[in-house]
């Protein structure tokens, strides 16, 4: 299936669709949750495995993804022309996957993909204030029902907050200079534009500084996006439901698109893939611990040279995958 047919409003390339769908395996008749819908690039691949009858879930928060009665009916029909796929989809933050999954009153799940990057159309759109490229609203979130925007973060936090935000979560080293800055700006006119906040990185960091490691903004706008979201607490939320309610050799991938993602996903596999944790000099297992995941992806798997030609936003992509015991 060509996942193009699914994706009219614009032009989305999913990431690693063939590693994806190689390494999760979906089955016929089986029950597929994709955690970050989008715009159905991954779905389409992973549907087209699971005739004659099967449950495909499929999540996301943004309201500009294709998540609609309209759009489900469709989906069904190009990849799947029969009564017996169940196609639903919910509009809801992946981080309340335990409440959605029994609300639906499903058992058990086989196959759970979770795609944690960025979508193009969500980057190009200057509305969304996500791009450090195009001067729009400092907004940046991704759920557009909640109230608080990117704006309300960098002119109200403290300056030690700014800055722990911007080491934390951008891993960049002039984030105390960044917040001083930010500070020191907002105190004479509010931040309210993506332009006004690249102006003020770019201050900030030296111009030695700014020659390398790419464009100056991109960390501090990581950092800034991740905090207002919560997108690690989300995932860390997501991911422990997901092992929850993995059937028996069901399996769960994650792609991610930087390394603070990778390293939470990377630990939290390696947690549930740990037998006795007794102490070494402990002469026999007391603690009774067993291990609910086998690792799959023992490195993660990252795209090809050709790939990344096509598409160079697939440059930082990392594909974990993890079975249940």
């Amino acid at each position: 299936m060509d996942s193009s047919k699914l994706t009219t409003a614009y032009q989305h390339i999913p990431i690693l669709l063939a590693e994806v769908t190689q390494q999760l395996n979906p089955t016929p008749c089986s029950v597929v949750v994709d955690c970050t819908f989008g715009y159905g690039g991954h779905a389409s691949a992973l549907l087209s495995h699971i005739a004659p009858r099967a449950t495909f879930i499929g999540i996301d928060q943004d309201e500009g993804a294709h998540i609609t009665p309209d759009y489900a009916a469709r989906l069904g029909q190009q990849i799947l022309p029969t009564d017996e796929l169940e196609v639903i989809f919910v509009r809801d933050n992946f981080a309340n996957l335990d409440r959605i999954l029994t609300d639906i009153g499903i058992p058990y799940v086989d196959t759970f993909l979770f795609d944690v990057g960025m979508s193009s159309p969500q980057i190009d759109n200057a509305d969304r204030g996500f791009s450090f490229k195009e001067d729009g609203p400092l907004d940046m979130r991704m759920d557009r029902s909640t109230s608080r925007t990117a704006a309300d973060l960098v002119n109200e936090a403290s300056e030690e907050e700014l800055s722990r935000i911007i080491r934390e979560y951008g891993e960049e080293r002039w984030a105390s200079r960044i917040a001083q800055f930010i500070v020191a700006h907002r105190e004479n006119e509010p931040i309210e534009r993506t332009h006004q906040l690249v102006d003020i990185i770019k201050a900030a960091i030296p111009a030695s500084a700014r020659r390398e490691g790419g464009h100056p903004a991109k960390r501090t706008f990581q950092a800034l996006r991740i905090h207002l979201n919560d997108e690690l607490g989300a995932l860390e939320s997501g991911l422990e439901a997901a092992i929850r309610w993995l059937r028996p050799g069901g399996r769960v991938g994650v792609l991610t698109f930087h390394s603070l993602e990778d390293r939470l996903v990377k630990q939290m596999f390696r947690k549930y893939a740990q037998g006795c944790i007794c102490p070494d000099d402990m002469p026999i297992c007391t603690c009774g611990h067993v291990p609910t995941l086998e690792i799959i992806t023992r490195k993660a798997i990252v795209p090809s040279a050709e790939e990344i030609e096509k598409n160079p936003r697939a440059r930082s992509a990392r594909l974990r995958v993890a079975q249940k015991r």
